[in-house]
């Protein structure tokens, strides 16, 4: 694997790799777009990115755990929960039967 000439010890990997787990595998994405998809070819929908963000968002909070001084990637977490709040408020608007549906799958509201 090429990392910009960076010299890292024996066992350490450079990228979006902790302890060997990359972010969010191509089957993993695939799983999420399957799971939370409205229609056969649907990838782009509300419900599929918000599922997507919270994947991502729920890997970043399980980071900060162990790497509690990583700030720069804690910036990365606020603007994915931004977006994926933008994302909310905007299908709440739209249908708020569908907005109701998706964060009670999703587990994210109280």
């Amino acid at each position: 694997m090429d990392n910009g000439g960076l010299v890292l010890p024996p066992g350490r990997v450079s990228g979006p790799c902790v302890e060997g787990t990359i972010v969010l595998t191509n089957e993993r994405k695939s799983e999420v777009i399957g799971h939370y998809r409205t229609h056969e070819s649907d990838t782009g929908s509300p419900e599929v990115q918000v599922a997507l963000l919270s994947e991502r968002i729920n890997y970043l909070t399980e980071h900060f755990k162990t790497h509690e001084k990583d700030h720069h990637s804690r910036r990365g977490l606020l603007r994915l929960v931004q977006q994926r709040r933008q994302l909310l408020d905007y299908l709440k608007r739209k249908d708020i039967g569908r907005y109701s549906e998706l964060i009670k799958r999703l587990g994210i509201r109280k």
